[in-house]
């Protein structure tokens, strides 16, 4: 028995990376290959912190981590709504660099689905780094690609 393909997508719940993960999950629809939806919440910066600062231990407020699962979870179900044979979605919510974490879950993945924000892949975002160090083959969706396919 074959071990199924596996798609890693990143999704950020901008319209970019919704348009990746439509396009991943029609991809796996069609070849049998399960999904990895990856959103990755950035750390807690610290800052630095005096009396005189809104927040005086030097922290920044983020978004709880409750918070970023309902955000994947909601965007994979408008993203699987209407579809016949879908395939199995796994969702992740990481902590970390988006890039590094993308790269990292790629290890394992056949294929690593991405959106960016340009048209042009040079401006060294989330993107670009996963094209240069993904352990896979890379699919980039852009944001006019990703209006074509709303």
């Amino acid at each position: 028995m074959t071990p199924s393909r596996k798609i890693v997508v990143g999704v950020d719940g901008s319209p970019q990376s919704e348009a990746a993960l439509r396009w991943a999950i029609d991809e796996a629809s069609t070849s049998g290959a399960r999904v990895r939806a990856v959103l990755v919440r950035a750390r807690d910066p610290l800052l630095p912190g005096t009396s005189y600062a809104i927040q005086p231990h030097g922290r920044r407020p983020v978004a709880d981590r409750e918070d970023y699962v309902r955000l994947l979870h909601t965007t994979v179900e408008k993203s699987l709504q209407g579809k016949e044979n879908p395939p199995q979605v796994q969702d992740v919510v990481a902590d970390g660099d988006p890039a590094k974490e993308l790269i990292r879950q790629s290890g394992d993945a056949d294929l690593l689905v991405v959106g960016s924000p340009g048209t042009r892949l040079l401006s060294g975002g989330v993107a670009t780094r996963c094209v240069r160090h993904a352990h896979c083959p890379v699919v980039v969706l852009t944001a006019e690609i990703a209006r074509r396919h709303a």
